[in-house]
């Protein structure tokens, strides 16, 4: 009000609108506003009805109409508050807000809510077990990864153990379970499976399983059961389980050499929490996880090896493609019928005699480059030499040995290529390219004789290191006869004599 007190003062002082106007930097629209405004008494105050907030007028018999006719349509093709303000709007003019028309839905649901619906409490038995995935932060080899972390938890005692694994696939299922079986020294007698795990799927009534998992049961004699899908709530023990091992087991993000490492800490961590009490049976959880174990089976003689057979035809390359992969067998095996075994962490390629060809890692998801070992590379080289410049293994040679090739001609990179096919076959590729890195270092021919001398020596640690020679050894040769040199006793006592 302090401006309006201003204009209205100085208009009472007979001063003019347009002076008032610049004296308080105001408009003249201002001063002309406040300075006819005759009653400045207060008013009681009106609240404005917010646009679309009338009531639902004649109409709330229309959508009781819709809303019951629900009843006997599929759930997923059911009225949302939303679809019925849209056709409030377009079927009958209605101007109001959306509000309105949410409260009656929601009032309508809470009052004809079935009795059935909710979650219901179950009780599990000892000897049972949920399965779930999860994903988790590790730091392997010193490399920050994104692992899917395996969860297997036991209801009865509230007992948890957690496996990391590059994928979701039922061979990692198969190896995690059977590694905390080996490490409890039983095997549940149900397992209870998420929908989207890798061993298998349920489908209404229908349920398709993995032909190695069912191998895997057959093995413990154990059952298993599937979720309903988008149904957490039916294996609600291990869903909760997913974030407490995550927080308590991961943070800070656990360090290990190798993903073996981390699964065997993990396995010692989740023995820790055994320590601790039921959350609502107020004793340990170890003492009642041996209710589960008792109620368990007992694990037969052999553990169950996780590992899936499929026949592959190599391509002309001597390429095999795995689950979107292409794994290099070797130039040699083009257009051959080959057997890959695919296990949770390696692809195995064996020939036709089931005799073992190379082992690579297993890449997961869908690749573009092709996995391979720069040695298969090196005797097809050697034989095609002009094909070096675009070989995938030219980027894994480093300088200068790679400078050396790039800059040789046919025959000397053919000759080096061959000595290094040896080289490595004998100890490694890493060690065949230190050696010829050395030779070349000493300014010698790394395609010579001594490339696969010194691999050897490098590979056996038998490289001496630089020592000096002590040749003081030699100076009684050249000394003349008696000169500081001690006569022989024998002597000594002939001239006494």
């Amino acid at each position: 009000m302090t401006v309006v007190e201003n204009i209205r003062r100085l208009d009472a002082d007979g001063v003019p609108g347009r002076e008032i106007a610049r004296r308080l930097g105001v408009s003249r629209d201002s001063v002309t506003k406040y300075t006819g405004v005759a009653d400045f008494s207060p008013v009681v105050p009106v609240l404005a009805a917010r646009p679309g907030s009338v009531v639902l007028a004649g109409l709330e018999a229309v959508v009781l109409e819709w809303l019951v006719g629900d009843e006997r349509r599929p759930r997923k093709q059911r009225h949302t508050a939303r679809r019925v303000f849209d056709r409030l709007v377009a079927e009958h003019g209605y101007a109001g807000s959306y509000s309105p028309v949410q409260r009656l839905v929601k009032q309508y649901r809470a009052e004809h809510r079935s009795r059935a619906e909710g979650y219901l409490e179950l009780q599990w038995p000892p000897g049972q077990a949920q399965v779930d995935f999860g994903q988790g932060v590790a730091i392997i080899a010193g490399v920050r990864l994104v692992l899917h972390l395996l969860l297997v938890t036991f209801p009865f005692s509230n007992t948890r153990f957690v496996q990391a694994y590059r994928g979701e696939s039922a061979e990692c299922v198969g190896d995690g379970l059977r590694r905390i079986f080996e490490h409890v020294g039983f095997a549940p007698r149900v397992l209870v499976f998420d929908n989207a795990t890798g061993v298998g799927r349920r489908s209404g009534e229908k349920i398709v399983e993995s032909k190695l998992f069912g191998a895997f049961k057959a093995h413990y004699r154990l059952t298993a059961r599937y979720c309903n899908p988008s149904s957490g709530n039916e294996k609600g023990n291990v869903e909760n389980a997913v974030g407490f091992l995550r927080r308590n087991l991961m943070v800070p993000e656990p360090e290990a050499a190798s993903l073996g490492a981390l699964n065997q800490m993990l396995l010692d961590r989740c023995d820790d929490l055994a320590s601790r009490e039921h959350w609502r049976k107020n004793v340990p959880i170890g003492v009642l996880f041996a209710d589960d174990a008792a109620a368990g089976l007992e694990l037969p003689g052999i553990g169950f090896d996780p590992v899936r057979y499929e026949s592959r035809r190599a391509d002309k390359t001597g390429k095999v493609v795995v689950e979107g992969v292409a794994y290099l067998a070797g130039p040699a095996y083009h257009d051959r019928h080959l057997t890959v075994g695919i296990r949770h962490d390696r692809i195995e390629i064996l020939d036709e005699h089931a005799c073992p060809v190379i082992v690579f890692d297993r890449v997961f998801g869908s690749s573009e480059q092709t996995v391979f070992q720069a040695a298969q590379l090196l005797h097809a080289l050697a034989v095609k030499p002009g094909a070096w410049t675009h070989s995938p293994a030219r980027d894994l040679v480093a300088d200068p040995v790679r400078d050396w090739l790039d800059k040789a001609r046919l025959p000397e990179r053919a000759r080096l290529l061959s000595r290094l096919d040896q080289a490595a076959a004998a100890t490694s590729f890493e060690v065949a390219i230190t050696a010829a890195t050395q030779l070349v270092g000493q300014g010698a021919d790394p395609a010579g004789d001594g490339l696969g001398m010194l691999a050897r020596r490098i590979h056996d640690n038998l490289e001496p290191d630089p020592a000096v020679v002590d040749l003081h050894v030699y100076d009684q040769f050249t000394e003349p006869p008696g000169a500081d040199t001690p006569a022989d006793p024998g002597e000594i006592e002939e001239d006494a004599a």
